[in-house]
């Protein structure tokens, strides 16, 4: 008893000496950052922001890469808006002086136990000053930072002021600052006209732009803002029937298709990506003036948007040019009201060689020339079709790769295996949600999709020998005074071997030349290409092409953001000819080179009679006509071993006859591969009295009668094309005429007489 008395009062005093250790820490810290930290009021609004960013040639992008501030006073927002956001955000926004003690207490002691840096427990006045003065990095001496500037700025500025400030600078996602531009964007109204569920929806938002973004994250974005809702009522802003009548009600939107907020230029989508790297909000970048330089190419972006224009299209519509040396983003085009890159959707059929079939040969599976039954399946109650809705038996997978036939796919994903598919495409930046497990996988089935620039990305590899780096828009980040601040690594990862990518890089160059991409056909370079359609024949949503030569690979998409249908828009017309046009633009006088095989890949004579009649892969043997011989390629590690047998023994063609007048007339089945000798029975010796060669199908021909009693036979022969040498069949069955007034045919075992 006492021993446990004397371990919990040490346990007791060993808290009480960390928390007296960190307090007085803080104290130090405290009155260290203070000298150091100081308010600064002009940093709060300034319309005047904006952020560099430079071209491959170090030029300036003309972007005005502006922020879209419409600034609105207090007064002029509803009140129910303003409680929204106190409700949410900082129930005791007007009653502290800017830090909440007991949140922030909660808060350490939560991270102290959980081994993390102080997250969370922020008031409106904290969130001011950190999109304001201080970048979003999770420390500690940060997080001091930010106190000691909220407390300054709380004798600055009054409660009303910091709140008005605070409603003009938050992010709401899709490149919107503030809650004016928020509501014109998402509403298409002014502050002052949004309801009660407006106001919470845009109040949920800010917490996490893409997790509650109304367009992408519906559901989530329902929940946050009926939790809004709910806190509202708690705090008495709102009666509980206001709350039930609003939570009944789904969200509206409102997209105001002509605000003007460039989430889609390039240098956008730049800066974008270098919020990511950086891990700061892109005003702290433009706060700190660093500058953006990126794979920008003038000429190419050019082209793809007049080839993007050139379709007419009322649609949502992007496309997206890569080098495939640099994997560097040097055009980016989109014409749509949402953020393109930052919206998923199902990728459809482009999926099928990144997740299934470059897995497979991989694994050594399968090879292109593999023949897979199309047919009606079950798996496990999951019935998938073919967008043709028929079934065309057993097809290869250089077909079913180039035709889109999707009940193939499916197979071969049952044949890899999901994890196993899965961990290829994730080396190649697909994420998966933890619901991506069924079948549907194989025809771009996902629960959330993927991004334009992830997708076409991924394709980089058939150009790369198998190695993956990912797209990027941006070559460096420096700092005001040049100083680098980033640079990408660029570590290759090799996701395919050499010969397993370049064999599934040779059914894309069939789809491009007779499959659903041969819109590309004409082009007078090796091209390589995959569509991809989501929806039916009749009411599609999405439609991609990706394609790709030596230089560059190109996506295009066009779909509906606002989830209406695009009719019967598949991937292999409009955005393939976008494609088509981009290539004649970019390749007027720099042709891309051709694809160079790999040592590893070895061209093989293949038994088509053997492929087509029993689905089998067979190498020719020397005997077997040029008709019935298929070349393809095979990885060296997994080459068909074993000959066909077909033409190593003839068999012997069935002769028939009879008698017309003073002729005899014979006929039998040629096939124009093999040569025939017609032999007449003769003493001393059988005598040829006829040749045929070349010919196809029933042959008829006449001899002059020459006697009452003669015979006849054939010989089938054929020649080894490498040696000249020749196998002969057996003699054919024996057609003996006797007493020749009769027209009847006779054999060797049977005589008729007239």
């Amino acid at each position: 008893m006492k021993k446990a008395k004397k371990i919990s009062l040490t346990i007791a005093i060993s808290v009480i000496s960390i928390f007296l250790i960190i307090g007085l820490l803080t104290f130090i810290l405290f009155l260290s950052f203070s000298s150091n930290s100081h308010f600064e009021k002009n940093k709060l609004i300034n319309t005047n922001l904006k952020i560099d960013v430079y071209d491959s040639k170090n030029n300036l992008i003309s972007d005005k890469n502006m922020f879209n501030n419409q600034y609105v006073k207090l007064e002029n927002i509803n009140q129910e808006t303003i409680d929204a956001f106190i409700s949410i955000e900082d129930k005791n926004f007007y009653n502290h002086n800017g830090i909440n003690i007991k949140r922030i207490g909660g808060a350490l002691i939560k991270n102290i136990l959980n081994g993390k840096t102080i997250q969370g427990a922020s008031t409106i006045s904290q969130q001011l000053i950190k999109n304001t003065h201080l970048t979003s990095e999770k420390t500690y001496s940060r997080k001091l930072k930010e106190i000691i500037l909220a407390l300054q700025m709380e004798k600055s500025l009054s409660k009303d002021e910091i709140l008005e400030n605070y409603l003009n600078v938050i992010y709401f996602g899709n490149n919107i600052y503030g809650i004016e531009n928020a509501s014109q964007f998402y509403f298409s109204k002014s502050t002052n006209e949004l309801n009660l569920e407006e106001s919470a929806l845009l109040a949920g938002i800010i917490k996490s732009p893409a997790n509650y973004c109304p367009i992408n994250n519906t559901e989530n974005c329902l929940k946050r803002r009926n939790l809004v809702l709910s806190e509202m009522q708690k705090d008495g802003k709102i009666t509980i029937e206001q709350k039930n009548s609003a939570i009944k009600n789904p969200i509206k939107l409102i997209i105001n298709e002509n605000f003007d907020h460039g989430q889609n230029s390039y240098s956008q989508c730049a800066i974008e990506e270098a919020s990511k790297i950086l891990k700061i909000p892109a005003k702290q970048i433009a706060l700190a003036e660093y500058k953006i330089y990126t794979h920008f190419n003038l000429e190419k972006q050019k082209a793809l948007i007049e080839s993007v224009n050139n379709q007419e299209l009322s649609f949502d519509q992007a496309g997206i040019s890569i080098n495939n040396k640099t994997r560097g983003v040097e055009a980016f085009y989109a014409k749509s009201a949402y953020s393109v890159l930052k919206t998923k959707r199902q990728p459809g059929s482009t999926i099928k060689p990144i997740l299934v079939y470059g897995p497979a040969i991989n694994e050594n599976i399968l090879s292109p020339a593999t023949k897979i039954l199309d047919e009606e399946i079950n798996i496990n109650g999951y019935s998938p079709n073919n967008y043709s809705k028929n079934y065309s038996g057993y097809v290869s997978v250089r077909e079913a790769i180039s035709k889109s036939i999707n009940i193939p796919a499916v197979k071969t994903l049952s044949y890899v295996g999901i994890p196993k598919a899965k961990r290829y495409c994730e080396r190649l930046g697909i994420k998966f949600d933890e619901n991506d497990n069924g079948y549907a996988l194989a025809l771009g089935g996902m629960t959330f999709g993927t991004d334009l620039k992830t997708l076409t990305g991924a394709y980089t590899i058939f150009a790369n020998n198998g190695n993956f780096i990912p797209a990027s828009f941006i070559t460096k980040i420096t700092d005001k005074n040049g100083k680098v601040l980033y640079t990408p690594l660029n570590i290759e990862d090799q996701v395919l071997r050499e010969d397993s990518n370049f064999l599934t890089l040779s059914t894309l160059q069939t789809c491009a030349k007779e499959g659903t991409a041969k819109k590309l056909s004409s082009l007078p370079y090796m091209v390589a290409a995959k569509t991809g359609t989501v929806g039916n024949n009749i009411n599609n949503s999405d439609a991609y092409s990706i394609a790709l030569t030596q230089n560059d690979t190109v996506g295009i998409w066009i779909g509906d953001l606002k989830n209406n249908n695009i009719g019967n828009l598949t991937g292999g017309n409009q955005p393939t000819a976008i494609i088509k046009t981009y290539f004649n633009k970019i390749y007027k006088t720099n042709t891309p080179k051709d694809f160079d095989m790999p040592s590893s890949v070895q061209k093989v004579e293949i038994d088509s009679i053997e492929l087509e009649k029993n689905n089998i892969i067979l190498k020719a043997n020397d005997y077997i006509p040029k008709r019935y011989i298929v070349e393809e390629i095979f990885s060296r590690f997994n080459l068909p071993k074993e000959k066909s047998t077909n033409f190593l023994k003839l068999n012997p063609a069935q002769l028939s006859g009879k008698v017309e007048n003073s002729n005899y007339i014979l006929e039998f089945e040629a096939e124009n591969f093999l040569t025939y000798e017609l032999y007449r029975v003769d003493e001393p010796n059988d005598v040829l009295i006829k040749t045929f060669g070349g010919q196809d199908g029933k042959i008829t021909f006449t001899i002059p009668k020459t006697s009452n009693k003669t015979k006849f036979y054939i010989i089938s022969k054929i020649k080894n094309y490498a040696t000249n040498q020749e196998i002969s069949s057996e003699k054919s069955n024996l057609i003996e005429f006797i007493n020749t007034n009769s027209s009847q045919t006779k054999t060797q075992k049977s005589k008729w007489y007239v």
